[in-house]
């Protein structure tokens, strides 16, 4: 299981100071309430495969865009669907998921 950091602490991306990838990563952040909704809609469904598919994408456009947490708590999502683990460890996990991705900024990005 992902390592949880403090719940109020910002989330930023490793690549928000990179030139060439900083307003791709702002486009990233500005579509996290979005990729939300849609991930707890699934679940409200209770359709596991697309709330599967929901975390595999966003496992890779998140790492792709610098938030490795992010990545690693989207693949704990979708390997517990995947593995057919109880509902609660999934809902649990895709807690943790929901949680991240609402602390991803590009505000005051860190250096580094």
């Amino acid at each position: 299981m992902t390592c949880l950091r403090k719940p109020s602490e910002p989330l930023y991306s490793t690549l928000a100071n990179d030139p060439d990838l900083a307003e791709l990563v702002v486009f990233f952040v500005d579509e996290m309430p979005g990729r939300i909704a849609c991930l707890l809609e699934k679940l409200a469904q209770e359709d596991w495969d697309g709330l599967r598919r929901l975390a595999h994408q966003l496992k890779g456009a998140a790492g792709g865009y610098g938030f490795e947490t992010i990545t690693e708590a989207a693949a704990d999502v979708e390997s517990a669907i995947r593995e057919s683990r109880p509902e609660d460890e999934i809902r649990r996990y895709l807690e943790e998921l929901v949680e991240l991705c609402s602390r991803a900024t590009v505000a005051g990005a860190a250096t580094g």
